[in-house]
């Protein structure tokens, strides 16, 4: 208890040094929690809205189907068979036809993707409910990306092109009924949404489909012959591959900051040993052993640390509360990063993040005010006094 008091004392007695240690450390604790939350809230954000829009609870494919092959679409098509129509029925599932084709928006060629979906779905957040069909036009839906890449607008009408089902080209005026909004670029870039019945009609593929859709708390209660089930922690590795690789990148900052403000305290350590040695010898001569003396110096170099958890929690608790209740407004280029994170991100902290950054920092001051306290080990009292160094 003594130790502690005598530490907690010489702390305070140095002044304008300790506090530039407080701040500079309460900085790295603020800097390394808010660029945590801010990785968490993103993946969690961009999990969401992939899961919402496109994923679902998984997804059935059929086995010709490869989203990286275009070629593969032309095979990779069938009757959903009896367990996966039964989910559709109900509404549990949503089916999706792809095909490739050509739009010629203001007479320029751009190659697209066509997706088939039924406007009664109530798996996917997608607008189908929009795409109401007619004789007349076939109704169309893009995304804001496809929108503004290919220069469409709301109430445009284009010419789109295929290929069908017997190879032989054809082509119709689709009109754009709504463009929507959607972080996710799964439903988005290079694509239009058309009625499904209707795709099925062009293409000559009478209630086929390339994959079906999960409701998100539908699970597969068996295999499906001919059709390969991914979970969403399949259809989500790359995206958490993605986080993960910008976290990585992320962490070299809040580790520089660590690193300058272990090198202050660093420093104030070896000045301070080098300052009190008469202070040390005055110890020794009263009975303090050399564990003692290196305990001191140790405790004031962990007190640091807590001080600075204190002030950071002042200045951080209202600051991080903000932020994460306004979110951090992304520039536009973020747009083209892959991420389905939006304009905004809005970070999280969990008490573990929180928790486990507190005694990651702490541990680390503590070895680091630790390191300097080796050389009281060889101090002769006698020359401590005389102010002699070791």
């Amino acid at each position: 208890m003594l130790t502690l008091k005598l530490a907690f004392r010489n702390i305070i007695g140095a002044g304008l040094r300790t506090g530039l240690n407080v701040i500079a450390l309460s900085f790295a604790y603020v800097t390394i929690i808010f660029l945590q939350g801010v990785y968490n809230g993103m993946n969690e954000q961009a999990e969401q809205a992939s899961i919402n829009a496109f994923y679902g609870g998984g997804q059935f494919w059929h086995k010709s189907y490869d989203p990286f092959d275009p070629l593969s679409f032309t095979d990779a098509h069938a009757i959903p068979p009896e367990p996966l129509q039964n989910l559709i029925i109900t509404q549990n599932a949503a089916q999706i036809l792809i095909w490739q084709g050509f739009v010629y928006p203001e007479g320029r060629f751009r190659s697209i993707l066509m997706k088939g979906i039924d406007n009664v779905q109530k798996v996917l957040s997608i607008p189908s409910h929009l795409l109401q069909n007619s004789d007349q036009t076939i109704p169309a839906l893009v995304g804001s990306r496809m929108a503004r890449v290919s220069g469409l607008k709301k109430g445009d009408e284009i010419i789109v092109q295929w290929r069908d089902v017997r190879g032989t080209f054809d082509a119709r005026e689709v009109k754009i009924i709504d463009v929507f909004t959607s972080t996710v670029q799964e439903i988005d870039n290079d694509q239009i949404w058309i009625p499904l019945h209707r795709l099925q009609e062009l293409i000559g593929l009478a209630d086929e489909a390339t994959i079906v859709v999960l409701g998100k708390n539908i699970q597969p209660k068996s295999e499906v012959i001919g059709w390969n089930f991914k979970s969403t922690d399949y259809l989500l590795k790359d995206l958490h591959a993605m986080v993960k690789a910008k976290t990585i990148g992320g962490s070299i900052m809040y580790t520089i900051l660590l690193l300058l403000a272990m090198l202050a305290i660093f420093d104030t350590q070896v000045l301070s040993i080098w300052r009190r040695r008469k202070e040390m010898g005055t110890f020794m001569e009263l009975g303090f052993t050399r564990l003692r003396l290196i305990s001191l110096f140790t405790i004031e170099g962990t007190l640091i640390g807590i001080l600075a958890a204190i002030v950071g929690g002042v200045y951080g608790i209202p600051l991080l509360t903000y932020i994460a209740h306004t979110g951090w407004a992304m520039p536009q280029v973020a747009d083209q990063f892959g991420f389905a994170i939006g304009e905004r991100i809005y970070p999280t902290y969990s008490i573990a993040l929180i928790l486990g950054t507190t005694i990651l920092v702490l541990l680390v001051t503590t070895v680091v005010s630790f390191i300097p306290t080796k050389k009281i080990a060889s101090l002769k009292p006698t020359d401590a006094l005389r102010g002699k160094s070791t």
